[in-house]
């Protein structure tokens, strides 16, 4: 059993390895990265750009990632039609956080061994691991990542979307330079701001839930790891800084128990289910729920 000195001690420090770096990752990251700062500057700023990203943000993190690569496929938190799940799992590869196999793999895999040794990216080997270091590097999982996630694996259509998962991104790409130019006259600024600004957002929203949520905040819960909810990650991640919370309820469609603990992929799950996509939804029994005020 861990016990709350195991969950405090230190694991070994780990940072940049050079011959395990997966460049491809690295010098996307640092371009998106790059490209995010010049959006704020002539001639790719405008006010139309900044609105794309607003809704990008929005409809590639909340919609792919929190929605679908998370509740729907880590957790199968609820149910959808098929082929729906599959155009899901196309907006989720919009964010170039990988295919679903390996996304899914790699998130069972730090249940299994959250803020142990095994824990991809635990801030207990390092806050900046967890938020950065660790998706640049070809095996940061330390185990099979598509081994954790053979049911995906065995479907001949998601080994399709994961292969070609980088696809997506440069037909969007392609997508807002054309309707910017002949919309308002500025493709260059669509194309920073719903690609470069939106990705980086997105990229640490996803990445505070690693590092954030496993170092501050409060507990509803005393799960076996140091799962945290933390309210300003979950407006960024659209729900999943309730992170305590999903620990304790790994399989819940819900992550923001209380009254306060605004969830707003939750929220889009329950609309779902009013129109014939999503039914089968999970979530804790009332006797489970957090007492008191926390």
């Amino acid at each position: 059993m861990t016990t709350q000195a195991d969950r405090k001690s230190p694991l070994e420090k780990r940072g940049i390895d050079i011959k395990d770096l997966d460049w491809p990752v690295v010098v996307f990251i640092a371009l998106t990265h790059l490209g995010a700062v010049f959006a704020f500057f002539p001639p790719f700023f405008s006010w139309s750009g900044v609105l794309v990203a607003v809704f990008l943000a929005w409809f590639t993190g909340s919609v792919g990632i929190t929605l679908c690569y998370h509740r729907l496929l880590t957790h199968r938190s609820f149910k959808t039609p098929k082929w729906f799940e599959y155009v899901l799992a196309v907006v989720g590869c919009l964010n170039w956080q990988g295919g679903p196999i390996q996304w899914v793999g790699i998130h069972r895999i730090h249940h299994k061994h959250s803020d142990q040794e095994d824990d991809p990216h635990t801030p207990r080997h390092g806050f900046s691991w967890s938020h950065t270091f660790w998706c640049m590097h070809k095996h940061p999982e330390g185990q099979d990542a598509q081994g954790a996630a053979k049911d995906l694996l065995r479907d001949p259509v998601y080994r399709w979307i994961d292969k070609l998962f980088w696809l997506p991104q440069f037909i969007l790409a392609a997508a807002l330079f054309v309707a910017g130019h002949y919309l308002v006259g500025n493709g260059l600024s669509w194309l920073f701001w719903g690609l470069f600004v939106r990705t980086v957002v997105v990229y640490h929203g996803t990445w505070f839930v690693n590092s954030a949520t496993h170092t501050w905040g409060y507990r509803n819960y005393e799960t076996t790891d140091n799962s945290t909810n933390l309210w300003w990650v979950a407006l960024l991640s659209f729900g999943e800084g309730w992170h305590n919370n999903h620990h304790a309820h790994q399989r819940s469609a819900a992550h923001g128990l209380r009254w306060y603990e605004i969830d707003i992929t939750y929220w889009l799950i329950k609309g779902m289910s009013k129109v014939g996509l999503a039914w089968d939804i999970v979530v804790p029994d009332a006797k489970d729920l957090p007492q008191g005020r926390g």
